[in-house]
């Protein structure tokens, strides 16, 4: 009775391009700019975490994701050129991103690229930015894998488990020669059950460990290309090999070992978090240093403008005062009203006068 109730298999979706007029609306766009929306949220809480603007993160964001757009889909035309330079490709579909194809090495090498650039024009680290980014990165890479689900690519081998994914056997990516009631491996839900648990896992050890200096993003790095490396070995879409294995075996395990390498390093040179994300914290510093002396010194003129107030203030009641003595003869001895006495607010008036540095 159990067994009857579990699912017996996953279902793509039906359709992955719905239209809103003449304007199509593509699953995979869709997910991809959720991803990056969800990417954006994530690390500008985390950088406000680590003493940072929250405006720094959407300055850097409009250099990174264009530069990560445009390398992952380098990456992709680059280690799957058949379909685009191959003898029945059609040049022009490398330039249709939207249709789906990002691989996700050049859109983070390229993305680096841009985010640097913006680290530097917004005078911030790269590596506190990279840190604060990394858990966000994973959560956009996963949201991503949506895409190939409405697209119905990037699965892997045939599968008897009661989660295969099903496949239409009339989609241009079911392979050839294979019986249509097969089922394959949902390597797109794999991938994207391993980035949401290594997020979390990530932030978790970041907050216990202060992790800074770049570690949180090789730790990312590292344990993407963990699951990415059996992942990768599920998958039957034609791509490149080296040596017997796909290319992107191999990236996830050089990539990987570099990681794992760069993260013990900067851990030994760098065991403590930075204490600012700024790229100059000493200039930094004296800039709010001087803007606090600056509010203080208007709080003091401010002040300074409240107190000569209130002795005009004085003054004028004491002249007024000393107007209505004149009107009853009997009041002298210095009195205010004492036509022989200067009253004292105009002897303040006098004195402010004669010192105009008060």
């Amino acid at each position: 009775m159990i067994a009857g109730l579990l699912p017996t298999e996953i279902p793509s979706p039906p359709e992955s391009v719905w239209y809103l007029g003449p304007l199509p609306l593509r699953a995979y766009s869709l997910a991809i700019m959720l991803g990056i929306v969800a990417a954006i949220w994530i690390t500008t809480r985390r950088w406000v975490e680590r003493r940072g603007h929250p405006d720094t993160v959407l300055e850097i964001s409009f250099w990174a994701v264009p530069f990560g757009i445009v390398g992952g889909r380098i990456y992709h035309v680059i280690s799957s050129p058949d379909a685009y330079f191959g003898p029945d490709g059609d040049v022009s579909q490398a330039f249709r991103v939207w249709e789906g194809g990002l691989g996700i090495w050049g859109a983070i090498a390229f993305g680096a690229v841009g985010a640097w650039i913006g680290a530097r024009r917004a005078g911030v680290r790269l590596a506190t930015f990279a840190d604060a980014a990394a858990p966000g990165i994973l959560v956009a890479q996963a949201i991503g894998r949506l895409g190939n689900w409405f697209n119905q690519e990037l699965f892997g081998s045939p599968t008897t488990l009661p989660w295969g994914l099903r496949i239409d056997p009339d989609a241009p990516t079911f392979p050839d020669g294979t019986a249509p009631e097969t089922l394959f491996h949902p390597t797109f839900l794999y991938e994207l059950l391993w980035n949401l648990a290594a997020a979390a896992v990530i932030v978790w050890l970041d907050r216990r460990r202060r992790w800074g200096h770049g570690r949180v993003f090789w730790a990312y790095v590292f344990a993407y290309t963990v699951g990415r490396l059996w992942i990768e070995l599920l998958r039957i879409d034609p791509a490149e090999t080296v040596l017997g294995l796909r290319l992107n075996v191999w990236t996830a395990i050089l990539v990987g070992a570099f990681a794992l390498a760069a993260f013990v390093v900067v851990g030994r040179r760098h065991p403590v978090r930075e204490a600012s994300p700024a790229l100059h914290p000493d200039a930094a510093d004296a800039a709010d240093a001087a803007g606090t002396a600056d509010a203080d010194a208007d709080t003091d003129v401010d002040a300074e403008v409240d107190a000569d107030a209130e002795v005009d203030a004085e003054a004028d009641a004491e002249a007024d005062a000393g107007a209505g003595a004149d009107a009853h003869p009997g009041v002298t001895d210095g009195s205010p009203g004492d036509p022989g006495e200067e009253p004292r607010g105009a002897r303040r008036r006098r004195s402010r006068a004669a010192d105009p540095g008060r």
